[in-house]
């Protein structure tokens, strides 16, 4: 698997511009970036969504424990998440924040359970670093961005834990200042306000529509959009295991985007594929046709949001991405279709070049042309 750190460095680098040359006004430009951000980051979140998926299942005897420094460690009937929190807990307050990672990628090389549970368990880390930094920033300046930028995620966690409920709804918008202040709108700014979204999940007890009440303190639109998508993000990632939430459905596969006032249901709907996806075993055909039943202004973002889910499951695999969008029943849903996968391959390789070949594999011209210019558009975000 690709590392992420990469890719935030390049999307650092890329944003750098996008403020400046773009043409576009503030407003235009933060809505239109956290959008970027928000798929980039959910991109890889829905990657993380799939294998979680795939390892659904008890752990076999080879995957029940992990050695560090040649000690045999969660072995049996301790191979459960609990173990695993507990030993990176006491390595970052031991050993240091580094140590855990190291331990973590070690244990990541050839253990199902730990791949499956690494995203959270980079929560974990971050948690209990937040406890040994006076700020947001500095916090920031010692993580890792392994396992889709957990850590980050876990640090805000940990600093609304402390902060407590009642006194959250008036600490939002001095939280991430430090950060916005080196970067606006820079991805770690983007990190910061997202892992609001997961802390205040945390702290209401997964409740989503009081986190997203909370979310809506923050006076910067571009705050808010990107503190609801962590809200949703931690609503979704269901492992079973550190997360729990009553805010899916089964039977109803759209809620709660279709119980939510208008304002958050662009941003919910794009993620909520990757749960339908979950719930359907991965039947992205029924997918496409709970799309469409989705009110029509976010019938697209549905569809964009299966394209993405479309290259994530197949590693952006051109051949079968395209024959999952193939599965679209209209122009519609298949172009949709393509601008989400078409963007997930650009975030993936940080490059065009793999989307490019996407474009040139469809024989109809007007799903070659959508492909082709959202690529063109997409890199330069990037």
């Amino acid at each position: 698997m690709r590392t992420l750190l990469l890719f935030i460095i390049a999307i650092l680098v890329g944003l750098g511009g996008v403020y400046k040359f773009s043409g576009k006004t503030p407003v235009e430009q933060s809505q239109e970036t956290v959008q970027a951000l928000s798929q980039n980051v959910e991109a890889f979140g829905n990657k993380a969504i799939a294998e979680n998926v795939r390892n659904q299942k008890a752990p076999a005897e080879s995957d029940v424990s992990f050695k560090v420094q040649g000690k045999e460690l969660c072995v049996d009937e301790r191979a459960e998440f609990s173990c695993y929190e507990e030993f990176f807990q006491e390595s970052v307050q031991k050993e240091g924040i580094a140590a855990a990672f190291a331990a973590l990628r070690a244990a990541y090389q050839d253990n199902d359970y730990v791949r499956a549970q690494c995203h959270p368990l980079t929560h974990v880390i971050g948690r209990t670093a937040a406890g040994l930094f006076s700020s947001v920033g500095e916090a920031y300046l010692n993580g890792d961005s392994f396992c889709w930028s957990g850590y980050y995620h876990g640090v805000m966690e940990g600093i609304i834990d402390v902060i407590g409920y009642s006194n959250i709804a008036n600490s939002m918008d001095s939280i991430c200042k430090d950060v916005a202040a080196l970067r606006q709108y820079s991805f770690d700014h983007y990190n910061c306000v997202h892992g609001l979204g997961h802390g205040v999940m945390v702290l209401t007890q997964n409740e989503l529509f009081d986190s997203l009440k909370i979310c809506d303190n923050l006076q910067d639109s571009w705050e808010r959009s990107s503190c609801w998508s962590g809200a949703f993000m931690e609503n979704i990632i269901v492992d079973n295991k550190n997360h729990f939430t009553k805010y899916v459905n089964s039977a109803d596969p759209l809620y709660p985007c279709n119980a939510l006032d208008e304002q958050y249901k662009g941003t919910c709907y794009l993620m909520q594929t990757s749960y339908m996806l979950k719930i359907t075993g991965e039947d992205f055909a029924k997918v496409f046709s709970l799309c469409g039943t989705v009110e029509q202004a976010f019938q697209s973002v549905c569809y964009q949001s299966l394209g993405r889910d479309a290259s994530g499951h197949t590693v952006s695999d051109v051949a079968a991405t395209k024959a999952i969008c193939g599965m679209g029943k209209d122009f519609s849903q298949q172009s949709n279709c393509v601008i989400g996968a078409t963007k997930d391959f650009i975030s993936y390789y940080h490059s065009d070049i793999e989307a490019k070949a996407l474009c040139s594999s469809f024989e109809d011209v007007q799903l070659q042309s959508v492909c082709f210019a959202t690529a063109e558009s997409y890199v330069k975000i990037l």
